[in-house]
């Protein structure tokens, strides 16, 4: 058996799993995302790397021995966040309850221990993995030795063996002693030689080998000055060698044999994780602490099953009522029971219970006091028994949703354990998972219902009490929770698909692929498997010679952003993103769509997700409707199958026109923007009159297609790099345009700094309805995260309070759709568009009063304009 010994910067690792990840505290307020990062860094490690031995070295003090030979060795670096050092001895403790061995030596870097332990092992015969994010320890590559650098946080890594090493810099491993030494490192204060970075320095050892092969040939050397500057600072580059040579004869406290490690004890790493607030990973390394906690509850109720004779004590107002639904697609899902949680007691009502008492359904159908935990849920799954749910007040999903904006995972046992009302046992622990899904006996069901009936009640109040705090009370009473109703009729409903109108398509598509795949052989003269990544790569990179944009571990990248660059280079690249786009279509849209109709109705039943997004916009899953592709015909074909459900019906599509950048001249308060909305001006040609000086005549076509990219982009805060690949236009150009947009809207630039401004101090953004989102990154150190949280702080308002207006039109829509008595209904939301389905001889009224209603959801300071269309398809309504 090889010995495989693992050798670990804990250094580097922890400083980037620091900056990694935003500031995360546990529960005690101690922060832990250093550790935390560092922990999935090395669960991954010893789950792909499988190692006999192991160590994790550290740096012990800030003077070392390279100190002697310069002074202000690391001298301009920062001092440690104490935010960091303070987690440095948890790292100590995480490590000794998985058994690895830690060494760390006073004058000595990590490097230094990491370079000796190495090469002993080297000497052995050892295979070794060195993981860091420090590219000084390419320098210890060998046949033996593999270095992984981590990127993208701490998890993934790039790996560099003498031959991925070559490929990259076309260097031997001891060269790169020499390049750090030319090109010098600002981190470690190494002076090197001004001037000359990473690209000059490669170039110069392509030629002269070492540091002292350069200055051996020093007159060789092109360019005045840059030999200049070699000559004027040979001491430094000849110290910088010095420094950056890592010591691979470092004094160090183990042999190998004690490095051995076998694996570690999940029980013993349990109970750190759960000091530390590691739960997402105790059931990752199958800790028994895993079990008990999912499994545990530390809800004592006494739960009491009720008979078809159903006690008056149960029905009882107000009640918390939690109807069993732990499977996703709850449109096929069976009920598996009700908890009732009420002043008299606790209660369960089986399956047959709920279908078989008159008396259990009229209190559930009557206007009594009910508290609900995911009330769309309840109220599809009823209706599909032939049920009604009434008087509900509260739903405790929505509730938590808007709080906790950012959370994933809304599950009562973890809105329970958010809000600290007792421990609930997860649906997990209960029925299993996937294929081992099964439904307990009636006791244990009855208690775990009951259970979350209980937590269920005792959260209302607090749920209540923190939305009223953040100012989301009316929020939560008169838009997202009435909508939840009527997104709950409009899933229930359905929409009525043409499957032979879609099976007919896919015919036709089947067609048009075998001729583009037909078109794609000719061009590359050879046929070939154009699903193969592998055999396209071979096709487009070694047959044609087209020029290699990106190469993965097993050969080139055929990517979409890959081909979409080598367009302009062969005709043959256009019609493999056409087989593409074609193949998609016909395998997620058509195949897709025919599976998603319901046997029973024969319609698709979509579901609204209304607790994903943080914007607040709805999303639709199984399947999604709001994604179905309308750039190619093919694409916007597929809507033709969407129909009306009755005889001599019609379908109304009402779209708001430029929502987002009505609700940003509003939000910014800009002049020219409010102006120009208000007389009803082309936005986009305005724009670009602004933007190039010249009048509304002499705007070309490419000028508006300008604007119109820059007029978006600036809506989610877009960079000149963005925009630069959006318009296919210089970089410096882009920067120019976006310049000259912002100081032709002044009003833009101000609310773009000022809501950023707001979001530091804050830490959160809001819509006009007061929808929140938090923004944790916004005083992040990392640029790129920092970077990100500012766009987010510039969109989410205006993004935001987009979603809001059409969710508000849904509602007043509705309403008067109820006092019409009209038969019309809405039948789907599609981003900022409504689909409503309706007799004929109501259609006149409905192109009335739906863009009244939805022009005045809301009041801005610009009009909103909604465009009406009608058809006998989705497709003929657009």
């Amino acid at each position: 058996m090889n010995n495989r010994l693992v050798l670990i910067d804990g250094n580097s690792i922890a400083y980037r799993a620091f900056f990694a990840l935003p500031l995360l505290s546990n529960d005690k307020g101690v922060y832990t995302n250093a550790v935390y990062g560092f922990t999935t860094m090395l669960l991954k490690v010893l789950e792909n790397h499988n190692p006999s031995h192991m160590l994790v070295a550290f740096d012990k003090g800030k003077k070392t021995f390279r100190h002697e030979t310069y002074a202000s060795y690391k001298g301009t670096r920062q001092k440690t966040p104490s935010e960091l050092s303070e987690q440095l001895p948890m790292l100590h403790d995480l490590l000794a309850s998985f058994d690895i061995a830690v060494d760390q030596q006073d004058l000595y870097e990590a490097d230094d221990l990491i370079g000796t332990y190495a090469r002993l092992a080297e000497a052995e015969g050892y295979d070794i993995d060195i993981i860091t994010g420090d590219k000084d320890l390419l320098q210890l590559v060998s046949e033996k030795i593999t270095v992984h650098l981590t990127r993208k946080g701490i998890t993934e890594m790039d790996s560099y063996d003498i031959e991925a090493l070559y490929e990259r810099y076309a260097l031997q491993p001891e060269q790169i002693i020499d390049l750090k030494a030319l090109m010098g490192d600002s981190s470690d204060n190494i002076p090197g030689v001004p001037g000359v970075g990473e690209k000059t320095a490669l170039k110069l050892l392509a030629q002269f080998s070492t540091v002292a092969g350069v200055y051996d040939h020093l007159d060789e050397v092109s360019g005045k000055k840059l030999k200049e500057k070699l000559a004027d600072h040979r001491s430094d580059a000849e110290m910088s060698r010095k420094l950056v040579t890592i010591n691979t004869d470092a004094p160090i406290n183990k042999a190998l044999k004690e490095l051995s490690y076998a694996s570690f004890e999940p029980n013993k790493v349990g109970e750190v994780f759960k000091e530390f607030g590691f739960k997402s990973l105790l059931e990752r390394i199958g800790s028994e602490e895993a079990e008990e906690e999912s499994s545990q509850s530390d809800i004592d109720v006494e739960v009491e099953l009720l008979t078809a004779d159903v006690k008056k004590a149960a029905l009882q107002s107000p009640a918390a009522i939690v109807i069993e639904l732990p499977q996703e697609n709850y449109h096929t899902s069976p009920i598996l029971g009700m908890g009732i949680a009420n002043d008299n007691g606790v209660f369960f009502a089986s399956p047959e219970v709920i279908e078989g008492s008159k008396e259990l359904q009229d209190w559930l159908a009557s206007d009594d006091e009910k508290v609900v935990y995911h009330a769309k849920k309840a109220w599809v799954s009823l209706k599909w028994k032939g049920l009604s749910l009434n008087g509900v007040t509260f739903d405790a999903y929505m509730a938590s949703y808007l709080i906790n904006p950012g959370e994933t995972n809304h599950e009562l046992s973890d809105v329970a354990s958010r809000h600290a009302v007792g421990k609930v046992r997860t649906d997990e622990s209960i029925y299993g998972k996937g294929a081992k899904f099964t439904v307990p006996p009636v006791d244990t069901l009855a208690q775990f219902v009951g259970e979350k009936a209980v937590v269920l009640r005792e959260l209302h109040p607090l749920l209540a009490k923190e939305l009223k705090a953040r100012d989301m009370d009316m929020l939560f009473e008169e838009l997202e929770f009435p909508l939840a109703a009527i997104l709950s009729q409009m899933e229930f409903q359905g929409v009525d698909v043409n499957a032979e109108s879609l099976k007919s398509m896919g015919q036709e598509l089947e067609k048009t692929l075998a001729k583009v795949e037909a078109e794609i052989h000719e061009l590359a003269d050879v046929e070939f498997n154009i699903n193969s990544p592998k055999q396209l790569g071979e096709i487009l990179f070694d047959k044609l010679n087209l020029p290699v944009m990106k190469k993965t571990k097993t050969g080139y990248s055929t990517s979409a952003d890959v081909l979409e660059k080598l367009e302009d280079k062969h005709p043959i690249i256009e019609k493999i993103l056409l087989y593409r786009q074609l193949g998609k279509l016909n395998s997620t849209y058509i195949e897709g769509l025919l599976k998603s109709i319901s046997d029973k109705t024969g319609k698709i039943h979509t579901r609204f997700n209304q607790a994903l997004t943080q914007t607040g916009r709805l999303s639709s899953i199984d399947p999604n409707l709001q994604n179905i592709p309308i750039r190619l015909e093919e694409g916007r074909k597929i809507r033709k199958a969407f129909v009306p459900s009755e005889p001599d019906w019609v379908l109304l599509s009402a779209d708001y026109s430029q929502i987002e950048l009505r609700v940003l001249a509003h939000i910014s308060e800009d002049e020219k923007l409010i102006e120009a909305f208000k007389k009803g001006e082309d936005i986009h040609t305005q724009t670009a009159m602004e933007v190039f000086k010249v009048e509304a005549d002499d705007v070309t076509g490419n000028m508006r297609r300008q604007a119109k990219a820059v007029n978006f982009g600036i809506v989610y805060g877009i960079s000149d790099y963005g925009l630069s690949q959006s318009l296919g236009i210089t970089r410096k150009e882009a920067g120019q345009f976006i310049e000259r947009y912002l100081e032709s809207y002044p009003g833009v630039k101000r609310y773009m700094e000022s809501v950023v401004e707001q979001a530091r101090k804050d830490g959160y953004v809001t819509t006009l309805m007061n929808r929140r989102r938090y923004l944790p990154d916004i005083n992040s150190r990392q640029f790129n995260q920092r970077s990100f949280a500012e766009r987010t702080a510039m969109n989410t308002p205006i993004q935001g309070t987009g979603a809001d207006i059409i969710k508000q039109a849904m509602i007043r829509l509705n309403d008067e759709l109820k006092k019409k008595g009209a038969r019309a209904r809405v039948l789907l939301q599609v981003h900022d568009e409504l689909i409503i389905e309706t007799p004929k001889e109501e259609l006149a009224w409905l192109e009335t009063i739906v863009p009244s209603v939805m022009e005045q959801a809301m009041a801005l300071d610009v009009p909103l304009k909604v465009d009406l269309s009608s058809g006998s398809t989705w497709y003929d309504a657009k």
